[in-house]
């Protein structure tokens, strides 16, 4: 079922979840183990993180340099498929423009479709490690509205080799993600907003929206959008702080800000169990203030540990 048809049809708000493909080498029975109870709860779909490939420089007995391209976890077609094979659940793999062109993304694409998983979400990604801003690919996207459009066109049966003839159009269901304390490559919130409008009329089913702390900062979000008629769900994105090292990692990373009252509290902690209890808090009035504000679902970010998330989730589902 895609994901625009599940959050339409539902008669009242649900939880969704992102979970992190395990490290090379890691036994598939731990990430099982990590949805295994979070299955209670009923998440309709879950989406499945994509990791570019990492860039190595290894130097040569003769002094030369070796480019080597290295994957640290196993494939998200992979991993959607296995996920999608042991759970009930609709599976929503990231599909990125970072590291790879148009008709790399073209043939995962249809490997996914062969699969019947026919929903995605459409990112950028990052930049590669050692670049100072996101570049390209040959044969690449630098924004994803243009990844939507190639996506868009699938779904009408348009191949990117034109010489095909009886093309089997695709069924991909789009998401995408937004950025309520805006991108950070952005200037400002409403030239990130129009950015994200381009994904919506490219084809965008719906938005998630990246984690944010602060309420106020998402209801901004979505009246900015509403006004500038981007009118598909928006879904927000919360993650349960748990650990010391969130309180300057988090705001770093993911450039988003901590309420004054959050860091008040956050302040008084003196271990990680002291932020544990605090993030589940704070997630949870923040949860509930969110599905009365009226929202069609709370996507929660896992990070591959989800017993914060199942307390958040045993307190308002």
């Amino acid at each position: 079922m895609k994901v625009i048809d599940i959050i339409n049809s539902a008669k009242k708000p649900f939880p969704s979840l992102e979970i992190v493909p395990p490290l090379k080498g890691s036994d598939i029975n731990k990430l099982y183990n990590a949805i295994n109870p979070l299955m209670e709860f009923n998440p309709p779909f879950i989406n499945v993180t994509c990791h570019r490939e990492e860039i190595v420089f290894q130097q040569r007995e003769d002094g030369s340099t070796n480019r080597k391209l290295v994957s640290k976890r196993p494939g998200t077609v992979a991993i959607a498929a296995a996920v999608m094979k042991r759970f009930p659940v609709e599976v929503v793999p990231h599909v990125i423009c970072g590291g790879t062109d148009k008709y790399r993304i073209e043939n995962e694409l249809l490997d996914l479709n062969f699969l019947d998983i026919h929903n995605v979400m459409a990112l950028r990604g990052d930049a590669s490690k050692g670049q100072t801003h996101y570049m390209p690919e040959i044969d690449g996207y630098l924004h994803t509205d243009a990844l939507v459009r190639q996506i868009s066109n699938l779904n009408n049966g348009h191949y990117l080799d034109e010489t095909l003839t009886d093309t089997i159009p695709t069924d991909f269901c789009v998401g995408v993600a937004g950025y309520p304390e805006k991108h950070y490559e952005a200037d400002t919130l409403d030239i990130d907003i129009a950015n994200i409008k381009k994904k919506v009329d490219a084809g965008a089913d719906y938005i998630i929206t990246q984690m944010f702390f602060d309420n106020s900062k998402y209801f901004e979000f979505v009246n900015k959008c509403r006004a500038v008629g981007i009118n598909v769900p928006i879904i927000p994105g919360l993650k349960p702080i748990s650990l010391l090292s969130h309180i300057d990692k988090l705001p770093t990373t993911f450039s988003i800000s901590l309420p004054e009252a959050l860091s008040k509290e956050l302040k008084r902690c003196k271990t990680n169990e002291d932020v544990y209890h605090v993030g589940i808090e704070w997630s949870t009035a923040q949860s509930k203030e969110l599905l009365k504000f009226g929202v069609p679902a709370i996507h929660f970010y896992t990070m591959g540990k989800a017993e914060n998330v199942i307390f958040v989730l045993k307190n308002i589902f």
